[in-house]
């Protein structure tokens, strides 16, 4: 039973790998999206972030609104050449959620409840360079397709065993769930987040933030997550790498960014991430 178990998910796994593939325009990576067309994924995104429009209050701050726009204009100057189609937006909610995200088309959103962990421009650019970096890789669009592909498999191991004992039936669909769950849904979804927290610390870096501010940002966010008991879920079953983890992997990925940072102008801006004055003196290392 193991052994046929593994053969199921063995293939589910190449099929997942060489069907319907694209190409990540950032790290190269093959990825399976082909199960959802690029204006099905634009149209899914345009429809989401109108309806939270109407359904979550706005952030009407003005300090909020214009950190958003500051910093959401140089992200996306930054990042159209992998996403050319996007109609960018950026947009405030009034909601305590420590979150953000982009979606398909450029339409990115941030919740009032994470600008006092971002505290400046440089913080919320390392957010937003993350979900950028999920819109322009389509991670989106390659979890629905896996999904469909799996649940596909789903329904013809069902229909295999259909003459089998119920015990049996049983047995091969909770497997069947719990391997495809464990052994690949949730670790794929790690790494799409360990690649976002890549690319995004890149893209930062070329819009003139200093990505060391992205590792102080996430040890902020830890932090958070440990006084709000966030970050109790096991490895194993989480969709998001441990904390502890993503901070190492910022601090390897450090050199690379910092390239990016200095071709990019980064000694040009203050600390808040605004142009420096023409003449002014930048005291310590800048957007940290």
């Amino acid at each position: 039973m193991k052994k046929f178990i593994g053969v199921i998910l063995s293939s589910v796994v190449a099929v997942i790998l060489f069907s319907s593939c694209t190409t990540n325009p950032v790290t190269g990576r093959k990825e399976l999206t082909g199960l959802v067309s690029p204006q099905q994924e634009l149209q899914l995104g345009i429809q989401s972030f109108d309806q939270m429009k109407q359904q979550v209050p706005i952030d009407h701050d003005p300090a909020d609104n214009a950190m958003v726009e500051r910093v959401g204009k140089r992200l996306a100057a930054v990042t159209s050449k992998d996403m050319p189609d996007a109609k960018w937006e950026f947009v405030a909610f009034d909601s305590p959620e420590a979150n953000a995200f982009c979606l398909a088309g450029g339409k990115v959103g941030v919740y009032k409840g994470i600008q006092p962990i971002c505290k400046d421009d440089s913080g919320l650019a390392t957010v937003f360079g993350h979900e950028i970096a999920h819109a322009v890789s389509h991670h989106g669009a390659e979890r629905i397709s896996q999904s469909e592909l799996l649940q596909g498999f789903g329904q013809f191991l069902g229909e295999a065993t259909q003459n089998a004992k119920p015990i049996t039936q049983t047995a091969v669909s909770a497997i069947y769930g719990l391997g495809g769950q464990l052994g690949y849904v949730l670790p794929h979804s790690r790494k799409q987040e360990s690649e976002a927290d890549h690319i995004g610390l890149v893209y930062m870096a070329r819009a003139g933030y200093d990505p060391h501010a992205a590792v102080e940002f996430w040890q902020r966010f830890a932090a958070y997550n440990q006084q709000h008991g966030g970050s109790r879920v096991p490895s194993l079953l989480s969709d998001h790498p441990v904390d502890a983890k993503r901070i190492q992997q910022l601090q390897t990925w450090l050199p690379e960014a910092e390239q990016q940072y200095r071709a990019g102008g980064g000694s040009s801006f203050t600390p808040t991430g605004r142009p420096a004055a023409p003449g002014s003196e930048i005291i310590g290392q800048p957007n940290r």
